[in-house]
């Protein structure tokens, strides 16, 4: 990949957000994850500062990162406007925000030390694409196009947390109907091993972590979708909620 291509997604995804035409899917066929991180650090670098990272570590699969702009994040109870975006899909996750700068990642005890820099909250993320056919896309290409996140609301922060890898209750509703309620186990098992493994990974990609940075770490209720009009309420056991209302 030249750096001419990297431009030309980047370009065809800011347009997308800027409320032009969807970024073609096929504008992304055949790149490799390096090239997909790369397109998400041209996006960033005219977005703005990143304030989230979201990451998906499954058995079996590449763990991946993306970042969200710390203009699309919003304290809850928040109203989204429903135009500024194409698809609304609904993960109710686990979150963690760092509160005090993180020990080297190569520390013996990173993990002990690591937890004492971060707050625990829950958090709605809302998911998005910019691309003409999410679904037809390879996952870089998804990823590229910062693995769909759309936007974040936060609800209170728990500096008292004391286990992200155990199973919690949690419940989750749409437009009045509940669409998750029960057990809830973060995806990888171990919302905190999340969290420790895109510190180790992430470098300065996109700025970073630092300081009010928020990291989620997985959908604990699948994907469901949303439309205008619509209000989303999820709660977690322990944690508390957050909700919002996607506005017409």
């Amino acid at each position: 990949m030249t750096d001419r291509d990297t431009a030309r997604r980047v370009e065809a995804l800011l347009a997308a957000r800027d409320g032009g035409a969807a970024a073609p899917h096929a504008l992304f066929a055949g790149i490799s994850a390096e090239e997909a991180y790369a397109v998400q650090r041209g996006v960033m670098a005219e977005l703005g500062e990143t304030g989230a990272f979201k990451i998906a570590r499954k058995p079996g699969q590449p763990v991946i990162m993306a970042p969200i702009p710390r203009a699309d994040i919003h304290a809850a109870p928040a109203s989204l406007p429903a135009s500024g975006l194409r698809r609304i899909g609904i993960e109710l996750e686990i979150a963690f925000e760092l509160i005090s700068p993180l020990p080297p990642c190569d520390a013996p005890d990173f993990e002990t030390r690591a937890a004492r820099c971060v707050a625990m909250l829950p958090v709605i993320e809302i998911v998005d694409s910019r691309l003409d056919d999410p679904e037809a896309a390879e996952p870089a290409g998804r990823l590229a196009d910062n693995q769909m996140a759309g936007a974040l609301v936060t609800g209170p922060r728990c500096a008292g947390w004391n286990d992200g890898a155990q199973s919690r209750r949690a419940r989750l509703e749409i437009g009045g109907r509940a669409v998750f309620s029960g057990p809830a186990v973060p995806p990888g098992g171990d919302a905190f091993a999340t969290f420790c493994t895109l510190a180790r990974m992430i470098g300065s990609h996109c700025g970073g972590l630092r300081p009010g940075s928020i990291v989620i770490t997985g959908s604990l209720n699948g994907l469901p979708w949303a439309a205008p009009g619509d209000t989303a309420e999820g709660w977690i056991e322990g944690l508390g909620s957050a909700a919002l209302r996607i506005a017409t």
